[in-house]
C-alpha cells in the first residue's frame, strides 16, 4: 500500500528524520499565506501515487506570491498518468549542495532487508542501476531488525565528510527503525541532501507498506487513499479471494496461485488474453465461487469465463455447488467453461451435467474452448 509524500513526511517526523517545513494547502490564497509563514522560496508539489510527477510538471518552485498565484491553478488542473491532482503540498525550498539516495527495502532474491545508498541522488535509481551499477551500495541486515555498528562504516563509504557521514548514519538508522516498526516494503529518501548550511535533510519521502501486515498496522491502514484503490480488488480481499485485474477478456477463477499463473500462461499461449488473476484458495466454500463470479463479471470486457479447479483440499462438488448457485442468482452474460479434476470429481460432474453443463477434465481442452468463445 502506497501513501502520499506528505503522509510519509509526517511519519519521518515521528521517527525524528529531518525534513523541511511543509504543509498541505487548499487554495491559492491558502498557499500564499502559508508560503509567507514558511518563507520563500517554496516548492509546490502535486500529491499523486504515481511516479514521474516532476516530468509531468507536477512540481513547481515559487519565489514570490505572484508565482503562487500563477502556478497553483496550473497544478490544480493537472492530470498525471490518469489521476487528477487533488492535493498540493507546500514545502520550504532547500539550498542543495549535494544529492544522495537512501532507501530500505526487501531483496526478494536474498530474502533479506537491504539498505541502498548512492551518491547519485535526485534521479531514478533504476536508471543509475542500469548505467552506473558501481554507484549503488548495499547493506544487508542479515535477518536483524536493527543495524549494527557496521552501518556507520557503510555510510562513510558514500559520505566523505565526517560530519555529513555521522548525520546520514543517524538518518539511516532511524529510517531502518521506521521500516521494521511499521512493516514497510519500502522506505525511500530521494533525494537526501546536504544543504548550504551543512545539514543533511530528507527533502522527499516515499513509503510503501506490506499489505499482508496491515492487520497489525491500523494507523498505517488508515492512511490509504481510496481514489487509488481498485474497488473490486478490495472487495475480493475482504471475501478471502486473491484478485488482480488485467486487460484481457477471458475471466479466470482458479484454486491455488501456481495453477492460477499457469492458467493465465495457457490462455496467453492459446491466443487469448486473461482478464484477471483470481485464486479462490484451498477453501471448499461454494460462496467463494459465487463471490468470485460477481466480482469478475463487473468487467464488461470479459467474453467468457474459465473455472479451472484441481481438487485437493478444495472439493470439486463444492465448487460445482457454487457454480450452480451462481447460475441461479446471477444473470450470467457470458459462457462458463468448467474444468474439474481431483477430490469428488465424479460427483461434481454429475451435478453440472444434470444442469446440461459441459465439464472438462483436460486443462488444455478447457483453455482452448474458453479462448475460442472469447474471440
Amino acid at each position: 500500500m502506497k501513501i502520499h509524500e506528505y503522509q510519509a513526511r509526517e511519519l519521518f517526523q515521528k521517527f525524528s528524520i529531518p525534513v523541511p517545513a511543509g504543509v498541505l494547502v487548499s487554495s491559492t490564497e491558502d498557499a500564499a499565506a502559508k508560503a509567507k509563514d514558511i518563507g520563500y522560496p517554496v516548492v509546490l508539489k502535486s500529491q499523486v501515487l504515481v511516479g514521474g510527477r516532476g516530468k509531468a510538471g507536477g512540481i513547481k518552485i515559487a519565489k514570490t506570491s505572484e508565482d503562487i498565484k500563477a502556478l497553483y491553478p496550473l497544478l490544480q488542473k493537472l492530470i498525471i498518468k490518469g489521476y487528477p491532482v487533488k492535493k498540493i503540498y507546500l514545502s520550504k525550498a532547500a539550498d542543495i549542495v549535494k544529492e544522495y539516495y537512501m532507501a530500505v527495502t526487501i531483496d526478494a532474491v536474498k530474502g533479506d532487508a537491504v539498505m541502498i545508498l548512492s551518491a547519485a541522488g535526485g534521479v531514478d535509481i533504476e536508471d543509475v542501476a542500469k548505467t552506473r551499477p558501481e554507484a549503488i551500495r548495499k547493506f544487508y541486515f542479515q535477518g536483524r531488525k536493527e543495524a549494527d555498528s557496521s552501518l556507520e562504516t557503510f555510510v562513510a563509504q558514500v559520505f566523505s565528510d565526517a560530519k555529513h557521514a555521522k548525520a546520514a548514519a543517524e538518518i539511516a538508522r532511524k529510517l531502518a527503525r521506521m521500516f521494521f516498526s511499521l512493516d514497510c516494503s519500502l522506505a525511500e529518501i530521494n533525494p537526501l541532501i546536504v544543504d548550504k548550511s551543512g545539514e543533511v535533510v530528507a527533502i522527499d519521502a516515499k513509503v510503501t507498506f506490506d499489505d499482508n501486515a496491515l492487520y497489525r498496522q491500523p494507523e498505517a491502514a488508515a492512511l490509504r487513499d481510496m481514489d487509488y484503490e481498485d474497488a473490486d480488488e478490495l472487495e475480493a480481499k475482504d471475501k478471502g479471494l486473491s484478485f488482480v485485474k488485467l486487460d484481457g477478456n477471458v475471466g479466470c477463477i482458479v484454486n491455488g496461485a501456481g495453477l492460477a499463473m499457469g492458467t493465465m500462461d495457457a490462455v496467453k499461449l492459446s491466443g487469448g488474453q486473461p482478464a484477471n488473476f483470481l485464486d479462490v484458495g484451498g477453501s471448499s466454500n461454494p460462496q467463494k465461487v459465487l463471490n468470485a463470479l460477481r466480482i469478475i463479471l463487473r468487467n464488461k470486457k470479459i467474453k467468457a469465463v474459465l473455472i479451472n479447479i484441481f481438487g485437493g483440499i478444495t472439493r470439486c462438488d463444492d465448487i460445482a455447488a457454487g457454480i450452480l448457485a451462481a447460475r441461479r442468482e446471477l444473470d450470467l452474460p457470458v459462457p462458463l467453461v468448467v474444468r474439474l479434476t481431483g477430490t469428488n470429481e465424479e460427483k461434481a460432474k454429475e451435478m453440472l451435467k444434470a444442469e446440461k453443463m459441459e465439464v472438462f477434465s483436460s486443462m488444455r481442452e478447457a483453455v482452448q474452448k474458453v479462448v475460442s468463445l472469447a474471440k
